[in-house]
């Protein structure tokens, strides 16, 4: 079973927001937090992934930005060989902050958009004029020299928005667009009632498969690990144009991220909680992923000590243990290159080795086990 090490570290820098996303994992609040990580416990996370490992590092939140200290950190990431990006709002970049940015070795930024229109956006995003402080933030990115890529988070009130906000995503530019499904923890718990059914999440992840392979720019999904099921028994279109390298590609100069697709037949993993990709909270947590809310080892208790957190995690050896999954999941001929989101099925039953909720396939082998 794969554990060579994760390529893709999203880190919570900070939980402090001023935003109030519907969607948000986290419930943030623009306070400070208890708990959260010194500049110097920061410096020895750092330390400890690059002794282990050189990879994606993802610099997320809350806003990454609120942090005083977020330049130097990256900057101290970078100069250990990691491939920084970062998961601003967009609504703290300046043209003097831009600057800083790309002084510290950012090397690609996201950038959320929502809604196809201001007021979709504003009211997914929970306050008035997010919409233009973020565009407003992004052309100062894109000033600096900043590449970066659109997020946005699928729910029932945009799906019928995505070929829109796609379209706007490559008339500014973007490298990248990375639908996100809805996984309804934190505040996103009150958006049950907003997820997308599982025929329409079908549906979509053909357009996506359809994009991947026609669009300027890498289409890719996230937290839709059953694409990878889509990608392989779809068609390919023959004619696919060439696409620039995604955001979070890893620094090893391979042809594609482990997370993304673009020109051709897309490649697509599946779900990487455990096994390819970890995420650390704010207190130096680690979990499979942000919306796994599962303690996987506290990286202050190991005095930062990453590999042996990760290695010895029993819930990552869990989760690369497709055997011991339950269900569909653990009957289905998809299972090593798909894995079914595990967020959804611990977010369902309480059970991250159960089934994916969201996914209308019946696999061939179903009953037989």
């Amino acid at each position: 079973m794969h554990n060579a090490g994760p390529k893709v570290i999203a880190w919570e820098m900070t939980r402090r927001c001023a935003l109030r996303c519907q969607h948000c994992r986290g419930s943030a609040r623009d306070e400070m937090y208890e708990g959260e990580l010194s500049t110097e416990e920061c410096r020895k996370l750092i330390d400890g992934i690059a002794a282990y490992v050189k990879p994606v590092l993802i610099l997320t939140g809350g806003e990454p930005m609120t942090r005083p200290d977020i330049y130097e950190l990256a900057r101290y990431a970078s100069d250990k060989g990691m491939r920084v990006v970062m998961a601003p709002c967009g609504h703290l970049i300046t043209p003097e902050t831009a600057g800083k940015l790309k002084a510290a070795g950012v090397q690609c930024i996201s950038i959320s958009l929502d809604g196809a229109t201001e007021a979709s956006h504003d009211a997914f995003r929970g306050v008035p004029g997010a919409h233009a402080r973020t565009m407003e933030g992004l052309q100062y990115a894109i000033d600096a020299g900043i590449a970066f890529q659109i997020n946005t988070t699928v729910t029932s009130l945009n799906v019928d928005e995505l070929p829109a906000i796609l379209a706007r995503a490559i008339e500014l530019g973007a490298i990248m667009f990375d639908m996100f499904f809805l996984v309804p923890t934190g505040r996103g718990e009150a958006l049950r009632g907003l997820e997308i059914s599982p025929e329409q999440y079908e549906r979509t992840l053909l357009w996506a498969h359809e994009m991947a392979q026609t669009a300027p720019i890498r289409v890719k999904t996230t937290c839709a690990p059953h694409f990878a099921r889509v990608i392989r028994q779809a068609p390919t279109a023959p004619d696919a144009p060439p696409t620039p390298a995604a955001c979070h590609a890893p620094p090893t100069g391979a042809t594609g991220h482990p997370h993304g697709h673009g020109g051709g037949r897309p490649a697509s993993t599946g779900c990487m909680a455990g096994q390819g990709f970890v995420f650390i909270s704010h207190r130096g947590v680690l979990q499979p992923c942000g919306f796994l809310d599962t303690a996987s080892g506290s990286l202050r208790a190991l005095d930062f000590d990453f590999r042996r957190a990760y290695e010895e995690s029993a819930v990552f050896r869990d989760l690369r243990a497709h055997e011991r999954y339950e269900g569909k999941c653990g009957v289905c001929e998809f299972v090593h290159v798909c894995g079914g989101c595990r967020a959804r099925a611990y977010e369902l039953t309480g059970n991250y080795l159960a089934e994916e909720p969201q996914c209308t396939y019946v696999p061939r082998r179903e009953g037989s086990a």
